[in-house]
């Protein structure tokens, strides 16, 4: 059986840009669907220590995501290149919701969130590790 064409989510240009000259808390008022905001809302809450917050932040943004993929024709398989750069905050959401899963001991979430990062793309989880 041959792989399923890879899902590229659509141009975000308009929230990016927004998201370089606002915060991230900003630009998901603005922007709720976009995961890249989220991702940094995750990082920025895991950077601080607050583990818990960072873990509902990421598991927004992956779950805002997902539904992004899905309107993009995703049928829950299949590669999500590291390489479109529209892809890259829903994969650098799924990295973080790893990241915080394994930090609050939710190990078995974190192994699931890597696996999927890695069956995905292999390039994603080497620019992210």
């Amino acid at each position: 059986m041959s792989q399923p064409p890879a899902t590229l989510l659509p141009e975000d240009a308009e929230a990016r840009k927004y998201l370089d000259e606002h915060s991230p808390e900003d630009t998901v008022r603005q922007y709720p669907w976009f995961c890249a905001a989220w991702s940094r809302l995750a990082k920025n809450a895991m950077d601080s220590g607050d583990d818990v917050s960072a873990y509902a932040f990421a598991r927004t943004g992956y779950h805002r995501g997902l539904d992004q993929l899905r309107r993009s024709g995703w049928k829950g398989h299949g590669p999500i290149p590291w390489e479109h750069k529209p892809n890259r905050g829903f994969l650098k959401s799924l990295y973080q919701l790893s990241r915080a899963a394994a930090s609050i001991g939710e190990a078995d979430e974190a192994a699931r969130c890597a696996q999927f990062l890695r069956d995905s793309d292999p390039a994603a989880a080497d620019a992210l590790t």
